[in-house]
């Protein structure tokens, strides 16, 4: 957590994962926007802000939606710097988007060192409703993913299965991760002792 010039606190995370996987559905969702079916692809960087309760306070909370697209890597890198805490999105109708998780983890560690904590998300589960489901990414896929990402790296995470579209668990998603945040800011804080 950094100062602004004007005192207020903010808090960063990132967004990061394959193009398609509902990144953008799931800030906007989060924001309080409505859905929009189809895709249009983030060009770049988009910023959103929302002010949020952390440790007793309101802070600005900055989220930066990475692009998924390869072309835009080295782009992506500046925005990684000074996160508090990262979303990474893959989407359960694409084993590729999950299949690629480990490589945005990489990313990320390339341009931060040591990850901050991080909310493994699996999104578009309404898609799994009435469908065959061979070929979708598991829950338990996602859950044993990320308990090899907290036992190789050591870093705090979670997973969650969302919906951008019917908005299932996207709340959850910010709370958690903001939670997480906050868990490790008070970790930092030397204690004090009668």
């Amino acid at each position: 957590m950094r100062n602004q010039d004007d005192g207020s606190k903010i808090i960063k995370a990132v967004l990061i994962g394959d193009g398609a996987v509902g990144k953008t559905s799931i800030r906007r969702n989060y924001l309080g926007d409505e859905f929009i079916e189809g895709h249009l692809a983030t060009i770049g960087v988009d910023l959103a802000t929302k002010r949020v309760l952390f440790n007793d306070e309101i802070v600005k909370f900055i989220i930066w939606d990475l692009a998924g697209q390869p072309t835009f890597e080295k782009v992506r890198g500046n925005y990684y710097h000074g996160c508090n805490g990262i979303i990474l999105v893959y989407a359960v109708d694409d084993r590729d988007s999950f299949d690629n998780a480990s490589k945005w983890l990489v990313e990320a560690y390339k341009n931060m060192g040591p990850l901050p904590p991080t909310v493994i998300v699996a999104n578009k589960i309404d898609l799994r409703r009435g469908r065959d489901q061979s070929n979708f990414v598991s829950t338990n896929e996602g859950l044993e993913f990320t308990q090899m990402f907290i036992d190789k790296l050591g870093v705090p995470a979670t997973f969650i299965e969302t919906s951008a579209k019917t908005g299932e668990n996207v709340e959850v998603t910010f709370n958690k991760l903001l939670e997480m945040m906050s868990e490790v800011e008070r970790s930092k804080q030397p204690a004090f002792y009668k």
